[in-house]
């Protein structure tokens, strides 16, 4: 019996409660749920319905928990039910209904976990959105791995989810990235506020490669020529390292793209129809401090140029009148400043920024060697990078390292332990399970050990501890990853499966699923190898919406 299967059986119950006294049924909800009690010795799950509708129906919490014991008691699979404290019901199953989550998720295979929780949604997710300047540095390299976890997380509770990457392809650092590689080409240093490190000198010698005559030019058409073959070049590249670290998007929104087709212009008069725009000192302005930012913000110069800021709100638009009903920017921690005029220019468009925009901020990545931080890129000088990170560890490791912390809290990423073949690398910990039930299928089928039909599973022999203790971890995956979807908190998924994993590796020691040598092969034997498969499934699962592999031998 799966958790959401015993809320409907909770559910069930209070309904018939309120029937027999005749107490008011709209009082009753849609949907409930039960979570897994910290003490186990509490049972193994617990309910607060009845402290929920206590004062709904004017009835003592105790008495309405003591009703709904009475009735829960009778359902099948339910072993006991007690109330403990004000009201709360701790519930224990027997072992027929807890086993029967084995062959539930073995029959749903890569739909377990998945829900309808977010349906209806409809979610912009944008994140890296590095400048097309040099390569993916460690803190975007953050986002890539979170972002993309949490694009699959979206998408597993049933929201629709486009991914999207910024191309910062318009503006002053592109400028100073073109002179830099015309320096580069000349093999002049780089200007004082330009771009420095080999990659600049690689990218400018496969810019002479293309146009073996962009020498020959004046300075602003070569400068133009490294400008557009530069770029092109760069992303390129940025697209193909992201590709190579598992990340791809849906879209790639080019800024450029913004100012030739006129879409600033266009959310000026949406703004101005709003009526929140005003001129002064020959600029044109967006009031958003009516919204609660520190001060207003020019959109257009007195000379006639375009902000960034005002490339901000159109892009912003340009999502909005895509029909994503809400948009989510991942930020770095540089960027703080940012949440509060953002906000306010939702609000200026007449959106609720509480409901339609979202702005995540990360925290800082230090890469750290023999206990110091890795300061020195082989390409990109004093920025380390996807490559640097991935080379240092592996993708695998980066994408979980990267995932299993809060975004809010800065990370250290030490070399000698994610790369460590030892039970204290958390990837490490967790991959071995899947290669471990992997490994305990290939040798069951060696012995002649299957799990058989579905019908002949006998799930009431699962009544070992370390058992129910994995069903019931293997029980919490669904809710675990609606709640990592909701919160936007990829890590829930990383740290459950740490748990799921010492789980597994407690049954592994004390209940063996093999026969040992000439021993004949038991229905025990086969509902372990159920239970073995289970855990397989989740743990490929969980690792699936890190964007991180389930081997089958390590």
């Amino acid at each position: 019996m799966t958790p959401a299967e015993l809320a409907e059986v909770v559910l069930a119950a209070a309904h018939a409660v309120f029937t027999e006294r005749g107490l008011d049924r709209s009082a009753l909800p849609v949907q409930t749920s039960v979570e897994r009690p910290r003490n186990p010795e509490h049972g193994d799950y617990a309910s607060t319905l009845a402290l929920q509708l206590s004062k709904k129906v004017g009835v003592p919490p105790r008495e309405l928990a003591a009703a709904l014991a009475e009735q829960l008691g009778r359902a099948p699979g339910v072993k006991s039910v007690e109330i403990a404290g004000p009201g709360f019901l701790n519930i224990r199953l027997d072992a027929a209904a807890a086993g029967q989550l084995a062959r539930a998720i073995v029959e749903a295979g890569g739909e377990y976990g998945r829900s309808d929780r977010l349906a209806g949604q409809s979610i912009n997710l944008e994140f890296v959105s590095a400048n097309p300047t040099g390569p993916v540095h460690i803190g975007g390299v953050r986002w890539a791995a979170v972002g993309d976890a949490l694009s699959r997380l979206l998408r597993a509770t049933g929201a629709e989810v486009g991914t999207e990457y910024y191309f910062n392809d318009a503006g002053a650092q592109i400028d100073r990235f073109a002179r830099s590689l015309l320096a580069a080409a000349k093999g002049e240093p780089a200007p004082e506020d330009g771009y420095a490190g080999a990659y600049i000198s690689e990218i400018a010698e496969q810019v002479r490669a293309r146009r073996p005559d962009v020498l020959t030019l004046d300075d602003a058409a070569a400068q133009e020529v490294f400008r557009v073959e530069g770029v092109e070049l760069m992303f390129a590249e940025i697209k193909s390292s992201l590709r190579d670290f598992g990340v791809e998007f849906d879209t790639y929104f080019n800024e450029k793209d913004l100012h030739d087709r006129g879409e600033l212009d266009h959310a000026l008069d949406r703004l101005r129809q709003q009526g929140h725009t005003f001129e002064a000192e020959g600029a044109t302005w967006l009031r958003t401090t009516d919204f609660g930012d520190d001060k207003d913000r020019v959109l257009r110069k007195s000379n006639g140029e375009w902000t960034y800021f005002a490339a901000d709100c159109a892009y912003y638009l340009d999502k909005r009148e895509r029909g994503f009903g809400r948009v989510v920017i991942m930020l770095g921690a540089d960027h703080h400043g940012y949440v509060g005029r953002m906000r306010a220019m939702a609000a200026c468009f007449g959106d609720d920024p509480d409901r339609n925009l979202e702005i995540l901020i990360g925290q800082l990545v230090n890469l750290v060697r023999d206990g110091a931080p890795v300061r020195m890129s082989k390409r990109a000088g004093t920025v380390l990078t996807l490559e640097d990170l991935v080379e240092a560890i592996g993708v695998d490791a980066a994408r979980y390292a990267l995932a299993r912390y809060s975004t809010d809290s800065p990370i250290d990423i030490d070399v000698e332990l994610w790369t460590r073949a030892t039970r204290d690398n958390p990837v490490y910990y967790v991959q071995y399970v899947a290669a471990r039930t992997a490994s305990v299928g290939r040798n069951a089928a060696e012995v002649g050990l299957t799990r058989g039909d579905a019908e002949g599973f006998r799930p009431e022999l699962l009544d070992h501890d370390k058992e129910n203790e994995l069903l019931k971890a293997l029980a919490e995956f669904p809710a675990v990853v609606a709640t990592a979807a909701e919160l936007r908190e990829p890590h829930r998924v990383a740290r459950y499966l740490e748990e799921l994993a010492g789980a597994y590796h407690r049954f592994f020691d004390n209940c063996r699923v093999l026969p040992r040598g000439d021993e004949e092969i038991t229905d025990l034997n086969r509902a372990r190898l159920w239970l073995n498969d289970a855990t397989r499934v989740v743990v490929a699962n969980g690792l699936r919406l890190l964007g991180v592999s389930a081997p089958e031998r390590m």
